[in-house]
């Protein structure tokens, strides 16, 4: 009886080390690349958005550019934009003046790309941090 365990556990154990022995199989599947969700000219579109509404910001303010955070999403081609723009908590912020610099950065690149955004589907949150 004992003979035969030992038999098993080793023809178990060998069984299990064969199918171990091998190299895994790896499956490649092709999928969108995540890191880029938008098509180039929706992500050129917004890269200057992100970067006009900073020199904006920064000109119209005594903001330093590296203390604002700001977020963009939306969907540019059909004219709906998300905006989030942050300060530090210590900063007293104008939340008029940044959502009017925010508006008119918008329009102006809109303008320049030819993509019509109205002012229904532009959201603008002003955040502290």
């Amino acid at each position: 009886m004992f003979k035969k365990a030992i038999i098993s556990g080793i023809v178990f154990s060998s069984i299990l080390l064969v199918g171990c022995n091998g190299e895994p199989e790896v499956k490649v599947i092709d999928a969108p690349n995540d890191a880029n969700l938008f098509p180039e000219s929706e992500s050129n579109l917004l890269s200057e958005l992100h970067n006009e509404i900073i020199e904006s910001i920064t000109e119209q303010t005594e903001f330093d550019s590296e203390s604002i955070a700001i977020m963009i999403g939306g969907n540019p081609v059909k004219g709906i934009i998300d905006v989030s723009v942050g300060f530090p908590k210590n900063v007293k912020v104008d939340d008029t003046l940044i959502k009017q610099i925010v508006e008119d950065s918008i329009k102006k690149i809109s303008e320049t790309e030819n993509v019509t955004i109205s002012e229904e589907n532009i959201t603008i949150k002003i955040e502290k941090y």
